[in-house]
């Protein structure tokens, strides 16, 4: 964790971009951040690392070496407790506001009825974030000045993967709580991928995924209980040759979940999703055809 002034300053995110762009991959980390405003946290009632419970903590350095591989991987500085961009820009919850939200704001979906939506009301298990009511205009600043540019990131790579390759993957990488299992009350899975239920990646791909995963030695569920988030769904188009595929990792696999600091299992999960990133990103050169014909 690291407090700041602000994001004036300090990016609110990053693109760490290969030397050449050699896969029609872009990857994405936005709940990684550990960069908090003191503002916000002056706002809180919750101590650390009570209001890390959102953090998807090491996700950004599990998937680092897609890198290497050739495709960018855009990481999120700014916590998910501040703001989720895997939201609708304006899924607001108005009795976190002092003033009257704008019209156009969602204020019915599930989202927010569960304290989550794009400014989240709590974290972990139903604790509440802050100490009294936000003011609308700051909290509307934060989608001008980083949800925006963060989407207009993300939009910017997949078209210039897409443009270079005739198609693009774009993986969305977030972490679970370790007490997640599988929905028929089996197995706890240590991966879950989501393609909102067939309809934002090809199945070709998230087949291969599962498979190398599994031969890996892990459990590894499809869609129940994460099928994807605004992200996913919102690029995935397989008919435009737009896929996504959302991947959430174990964090019973790598790190303490009351620390917030690192297991000894996390160079072993590393080393995996190495190899894991190295197989399943060769597999459209190996003839898989994944442009805009291939919806299936």
């Amino acid at each position: 964790m690291k407090v700041v002034t602000g994001f004036e300053d300090t990016p609110a995110y990053e693109i760490l971009a290969p030397s050449r762009l050699r896969l029609p991959f872009v990857f994405n980390s936005p709940h990684s951040g550990r960069c908090y405003p003191l503002n916000f946290l002056n706002a809180s009632k919750l101590e650390a690392p009570a209001i890390r419970r959102s953090e998807d903590a090491y996700v950004d350095e599990l998937f680092m070496p897609a890198v290497a591989r050739g495709a960018p991987l855009v990481r999120a500085h700014f916590p998910r407790a501040f703001l989720d961009v895997n939201r609708e820009p304006y899924e607001l919850d108005p009795k976190m506001f002092e003033d009257r939200l704008p019209a156009y704001a969602n204020i019915r979906s599930i989202r927010v009825a569960g304290g989550l939506g794009t400014i989240a009301r709590i974290v972990g298990e139903a604790q509440e974030i802050y100490r009294g009511r936000l003011c609308i205009n700051e909290v509307l600043s934060r989608i001008e000045t980083i949800y925006k540019p963060y989407h207009r990131t993300l939009r910017r790579l997949l078209a210039e993967t897409h443009v270079t390759f005739g198609y693009a993957v774009l993986i969305d990488c977030h972490s679970m709580p370790s007490t997640i299992r599988n929905a028929d009350g089996g197995r706890r899975p240590d991966f879950i991928l989501g393609d909102r239920y067939g309809t934002s990646c090809s199945a070709s791909l998230v087949d291969a995924a599962f498979e190398s995963l599994n031969a890996m030695g892990y459990a590894v569920s499809r869609n129940k209980p994460y099928a994807g988030g605004f992200i996913t769904e919102h690029y995935g188009r397989p008919a435009k040759g737009l896929h996504a595929l959302q991947i959430e990792v174990n964090r019973g696999l790598y790190m303490d979940e009351q620390s917030m600091e690192k297991s000894e299992g996390f160079q072993r999960l590393a080393n995996d999703i190495a190899c894991f990133v190295a197989e399943f990103t060769s597999l459209p050169a190996s003839g898989m055809d994944l442009g805009a014909i291939a919806a299936e």
